[in-house]
């Protein structure tokens, strides 16, 4: 819906804005458009992109529940979940495939978004890619954590995941809180004594505030290798040890079960995420997913009550439903 807060918006954001208007409430073409305002059809669509990329127009999609899609009844039926289904279809490559997703779940984060909230993010490749996608949004007393450490062996890791946090702060005009720890430390008593720092602890409760949490969920192999473990955060040790704990993937580097526990396995006392029995704690869990390859471990995620919404393409959604019922 445009805005009319154009007090100190700049000539092309009042001309956005007026495009906007006709064209999505007076169902305008962009030729008429063109004509009404003496500019040129190519014009008038840069003005109708400008007005929704800078957060002039923002656009909701209501889905009542008499209307919802059979497989978005499916999740909400079966896992107590709001899914959002992205039509993608069977013929669209990984990387489309994962940028459509990841359209559709940036457009949903800012309709969730609001101010005097906090949003958790963990790092990683689906994450990133929806963090190009967020409309712009103006909040206000707003905070954006990181969930997870990104430091390695290999490198800090604090450029990436700063970069992504970053981004997401900058688009609502939130105040960033980066975590600048280890994804995984060496020994559970360092972390357990780091958690004790009173810089630490300020990031640790904050994470505790959130109201939403946004994150992906990691596995190993696939068409595009999730970042945890293309990026050497894992020795073949660790590897090994998750194989032998019947491990699927994690959650912001917080390892779990097909069947969604996550009890026992030794690599989450050396993590810095946020336990999952903390991140049940949040009201609102967004998870994004595109691409099979994260069935398993989806199936886990769900099955452990760990995701309050989903964003989901519909091959990935439909492949999942069949893969339960067996």
């Amino acid at each position: 819906m445009p805005t009319d807060n154009l007090v100190t918006a700049d000539p092309r954001s009042i001309d956005a804005v007026q495009a906007a208007r006709m064209y999505y409430f007076q169902d305008m073409t962009m030729a008429a458009i063109g004509r009404e305002m003496r500019v040129s059809r190519s014009t008038v669509s840069r003005l109708i992109t400008h007005a929704r990329s800078s957060g002039l127009v923002e656009i909701k999609i209501s889905s009542m529940s008499g209307h919802s899609s059979a497989l978005e009844k499916v999740f909400a039926d079966r896992y107590n979940v709001r899914a959002h289904i992205v039509p993608v279809g069977e013929t669209v490559g990984d990387l489309d495939r994962l940028d459509r997703v990841a359209m559709f779940a940036g457009r949903l984060v800012t309709s969730m978004f609001e101010s005097d909230m906090v949003m958790g993010v963990a790092w990683g490749t689906t994450v990133s890619a929806v963090s190009r996608y967020l409309a712009p949004k103006r909040t206000h007393n707003s905070h954006v954590v990181q969930l997870n450490g990104a430091a390695n062996t290999r490198t800090t890791g604090v450029s990436y995941a700063a970069d992504i946090i970053r981004t997401v702060a900058t688009a609502y005009d939130a105040l960033p809180q980066g975590f600048p720890v280890p994804a995984f430390f060496d020994y559970p008593d360092t972390r357990r004594m780091l958690w004790r720092e009173r810089s630490i602890r300020r990031v640790l409760d904050l994470q505790d505030r959130m109201d939403l949490a946004v994150f992906s969920i990691g596995v190993m192999g696939g068409a595009i290798p999730s970042h945890v473990y293309s990026a050497g955060y894992l020795e073949d040790s660790d590897i090994d040890a998750l194989s032998a704990d019947g491990v699927v993937g994690d959650i912001a580097t917080v390892f779990l079960r097909s069947d969604g526990s996550y009890d026992g396995i030794a690599l989450n006392e050396r993590s810095s995420g946020p336990s999952l029995q903390r991140l049940k704690a949040v009201p609102t869990r967004l998870c994004v997913v595109a691409g099979n390859s994260k069935r398993d471990a989806l199936l886990g995620a769900l099955a452990g009550g760990l995701v309050t919404d989903l964003v989901i393409d519909d091959v990935s959604a439909a492949s999942l439903v069949v893969q339960a019922r067996w």
